[in-house]
């Protein structure tokens, strides 16, 4: 083939392949974090604490957390280690218990964090190590939303304590910016610190076993909402982009896979590393309505945050197909689809189905009395400012709600 002929072939190559435009302006961060995958990783506990200069760590994890055979095998790796206790952490944690462990934490000289299980003990790590440094009360370092467009997101410029993560669920929270947890009303303070996220993380695919598939099921619809959403977020990255349509395509796959067989080994890794995907996914770019509704839900209801993402994300999708059309189709693409949005809403129901998680607020127990609540208290959110679609107020939150009722 002659040179001009192969440079018009290229030439025809690249303007196929041309990809997504930039956005006009955005800032890329990138997290110190350190990720090790493998069966038995916990194991080597000891050395990354060292090596992470964590010599006398606090460690947290939920009730549930503490009774399983993850727990047993991270009290085995700390033999001999200096360490301090906690009480169990609840779900959604709360200020109080975020204050009283730092308080707890700066007394013991406490250098850094272990965080076993799910996202309220990543959370409540990083907001112990926001508090150990920038003070109490956790309040004031809150980001602030007032509808319809202002958002005051305090500066946290003083260095954080490091934290080691041993995620139990498929949250992806340990590597994330962001921080959520209740207020004494019950709302859901929301704070955001590129220096909380873990310096290390632990996945350990063998150790995750004993972990129901529900839970991870369940949780795994979190880490898919992080995808789609950081496709469409307002304040996203290029980067974003590129892990959010890799993490979604491992997602449609290890969902339905670790719910078939909970024994699978390989089926846990996958699911563990696309939620790791995921948590980096919301590095690049910020979450929007879905996880806006889901917050509340969980602070009015109770409800497990990862039960509440199952439930929603097809309805917040619909709601953001038109606004969202372009991310919204090359995340159907990803998934092997070509109807666009419309698809990858019709997808998101069947992988309801296909990973066994619940699809009805009612069945999550969500009282109906609740919906006009969440609908008001969703209009406070700081996800709605990063949303595609503006919302003009809570009647259309209630109806967002009662489709999913």
């Amino acid at each position: 083939m002659k040179d001009h002929e192969q440079e018009t072939l290229l030439q025809e190559a690249w303007s196929a392949a041309e990809p997504p435009g930039l956005p006009p302006r955005f800032v890329q961060r990138y997290p110190a974090s350190r990720l090790v995958l493998g069966s038995g990783v916990i194991a080597t506990l000891a050395a990354e604490l060292a090596g992470a200069g964590i010599r006398r760590p606090m460690v947290l994890a939920g009730a549930r957390t503490r009774q399983s055979n993850l727990y047993a095998h991270v009290m085995h790796a700390l033999q001999g280690l200096p360490w301090l206790d906690t009480p169990p952490v609840p779900a959604h944690s709360s200020a109080e218990l975020v204050e009283q462990l730092a308080r707890l934490a700066l007394a013991a000289q406490a250098d850094g964090f272990v965080t076993v299980g799910g996202g309220s003990a990543a959370d409540t790590a990083k907001a112990v190590a926001i508090v150990m440094a920038e003070g109490e009360p956790l309040a004031r370092h809150a980001v602030r939303f007032t509808p319809p467009s202002t958002l005051v997101v305090p500066p946290l410029l003083k260095p954080k304590l490091p934290i080691l993560a041993i995620p139990g669920t498929a949250s992806g929270a340990e590597v994330t910016a962001s921080v959520g947890v209740r207020d004494a009303s019950g709302a859901k303070l929301l704070l955001s610190d590129p220096a909380v996220a873990a310096r290390v993380v632990l996945l350990d695919p063998v150790a995750n076993l004993c972990v129901p598939a529900s839970l991870m099921c369940t949780t795994g619809m979190n880490a898919l909402a992080h995808c789609i959403e950081g496709l469409y977020s307002r304040e996203r990255t290029p980067l974003a982009e590129a892990f959010a349509l890799d993490a979604l395509a491992r997602l449609a796959y290890a969902l339905p896979a670790v719910r078939r067989r909970p024994g699978d080994e390989a089926a846990r890794a996958q699911l563990l590393y696309a939620a790791h995907l995921a948590g980096l996914v919301l590095v690049y770019a910020r979450t929007c309505l879905h996880h806006a509704l889901c917050h509340v839900i969980g602070s009015v209801s109770g409800v497990p945050h990862g039960e509440a993402n199952s439930v929603m994300l097809p309805h917040c999708v619909a709601y953001n197909a038109q606004a969202a059309a372009e991310p919204l189709a090359r995340a159907a693409a990803a998934l092997g689809l070509d109807g666009g949005p419309q698809s990858l809403v019709r997808a998101l129901g069947a992988l309801q189905v296909a990973a066994g998680v619940p699809a009805r607020l009612r069945d999550i127990g969500v009282a109906e009395r609740d919906l006009d609540r969440i609908a008001a208290k969703g209009m406070g959110e700081r996800g709605l400012y990063y949303n595609p679609r503006q919302v003009t107020g809570a009647d259309e939150l209630r109806s967002i709600l009662e489709a999913a009722y």
